[in-house]
This record gives C-alpha cells, sequence and structure tokens, in this order.
C-alpha cells in the first residue's frame, strides 16, 4: 500500500472514532462558549497570548475542532481546521456554527492541504498525538512550511515524545515492549492494528472488532521530525521535554516513576 492507501484506512478508523466525538458536541461548545481552551500547561506556556501577532492560525488534524476553537479563544483572528475525518470535520462544523466563530475547514488528507492556504499562516499547530498517523514525514514537513507566512510564521507542535512507543504499557514500572514494532526507538516498522482502547473510545460506540478499518501508525524519531521540518525550510527556536501525558498511557506505573520520564514534546519554529 502507498501513502495515499494507508492514510485512506486510517480516514476510515477515525470516522469510526467520531462516534465518540459526536457525543461530546454539545459540551465542548458550552466549554468553548465561556472562553475555555483546552491546551495543556506546556502548551500555554508556548503559545501565550496570540492576541496581537496570530491573524491566521492553521489547525493540522483537527479531528473534532476543540483545540483549533480553542486557539480563536486564545486570541487568533482566524481559524482553519485539517482533517482526513468527514465526520470529525462535521464535529467542528456543529462547533463553530454554533459559536459564530470565524473558522473554516477542509476535509482532505494533510497532505494534500489547498495550496490556496499557502504563505497564509501566522500560525501551525498540530499535535496530541498526530505524528504517528503520517506515513511521509518529510512531504508533511513540507506542507507546514508552504502554509506559514514567509520570515515569520510559527510553527508549534505538542505531541507525545517518540520515546513512550518503547515502553510496554502494561508493565508495572519501565519496560521495554516486547513487540518489536515499539520496544525499539529506531524501529521503521508500521504498526498495523484494529479497534480503539476502551479508555478513549467506547465499546459500544464501535461495530465489532473485526468490522473496524486497519490503523496504520508509523514511528518518527525526534531526530527525524526536527531534520524534516529543517530541510523544509524551518529554523528551531525552542524544544522542550516534558512529564506530563495528553493520554493516560502508563496506568500500572507509580506516578514518581512516570514523572522521571519525559512524555511530550514542545517544538517551536520559524520559517526563515
Amino acid at each position: 500500500m502507498n501513502t495515499k492507501q494507508l492514510h485512506q484506512s486510517n480516514r476510515a478508523a477515525w470516522n469510526e472514532a467520531a462516534r465518540q466525538y459526536e457525543q461530546e458536541v454539545t459540551q465542548d461548545i458550552a466549554f468553548l462558549r465561556t472562553g475555555g481552551q483546552s491546551f495543556m500547561e506546556p502548551e500555554r506556556t508556548f503559545l501565550a497570548d496570540l492576541n496581537g501577532w496570530c491573524r491566521r492560525a492553521i489547525h493540522l488534524q483537527c479531528a473534532g475542532g476543540k483545540e483549533t476553537l480553542s486557539l480563536w479563544n486564545a486570541g487568533a483572528r482566524e481559524v482553519i481546521g485539517v482533517d482526513i475525518s468527514d465526520k470529525m470535520i462535521a464535529c467542528a462544523q456543529s462547533k463553530s456554527a454554533a459559536l459564530n466563530a470565524p473558522a473554516t475547514w477542509y476535509c482532505c488528507d494533510v497532505l494534500e492541504t489547498p495550496a490556496s492556504l499557502n504563505d497564509s499562516a501566522d500560525l501551525v499547530y498540530t499535535g496530541r498525538g498526530s505524528l504517528n498517523w503520517i506515513m511521509d514525514i518529510d512531504a508533511w514537513a513540507q506542507v507546514v512550511t508552504r502554509l506559514l507566512k514567509p520570515h515569520g510564521g510559527r510553527f508549534y507542535l505538542f505531541d507525545g515524545h517518540p520515546l513512550d512507543w518503547v515502553w510496554d504499557q502494561e508493565a508495572t514500572e519501565p519496560k521495554l515492549d516486547p513487540d518489536p514494532a515499539f520496544g525499539s526507538y529506531f524501529s521503521t516498522s508500521l504498526n498495523v492494528s484494529q479497534g480503539w482502547h476502551s479508555d478513549y473510545i467506547q465499546d459500544d460506540l464501535l461495530p465489532p472488532l473485526h468490522q473496524q478499518a486497519r490503523k496504520y501508525e508509523h514511528h518518527w524519531t525526534l531526530a527525524q521530525i526536527i531534520t524534516a521540518l529543517a530541510q523544509a525550510g524551518l529554523c528551531l527556536e525552542r524544544l522542550a521535554e516534558h512529564p506530563e501525558q495528553f493520554t493516560p498511557q502508563f496506568s500500572n506505573w507509580p506516578s514518581a516513576v512516570i514523572e522521571r520520564l519525559p512524555h511530550t514534546v514542545s517544538l517551536l519554529m520559524r520559517r526563515l
């Protein structure tokens, strides 16, 4: 299968996962209407106040649009969300319509983000479990760069730390995952699976496991991510590693152990 086919299979899987997001539309609207911002503390530190400098923010792999509209609440004058799942985009559209927000949504493969958006973004934002769904990191980095305004457009990534892939999530202490697709930081194997963890998507919202779409995930090292972006024309401003998790992956580990390892990463870069 080529990159496009792998991404389309992931689109089908995310359309299944959207059933959970559809259940949360009303509460997300209420949260956003009061000015809510669904960012974690590291994101708040990096994004700060978008008022005054961010006219347009583009959120790649925006899912149901909650973080996209949080960028609007944080001061972006206009927000644009891009996602491959039509059902996720429908959730996002419902939210922005209810809020009368200055938001535009594009349903497409992130690698096919419309050229009409080129050179227009003050900020491109992505993360929260996004890069593992990308099969071509160099093509992705080219998209990020072409969307940003030349000479200063900012890119901010907040995502899971690549090191988290190596750990056995069922163990009671840090232990390498026995699956070679995960247990090596330098693995180049695709992880192929069906189904979603019940802590993320309720089982009763999904079809039987054997009927669910196959999901394809790729592990990218921190060096591969930064190098791809640098070769695409971005300049590194700041890199930070954080102990915070955006999803609880290691429920059997003592909290004192969890706090001693990086679980998320922030990457701030600018277009040259």
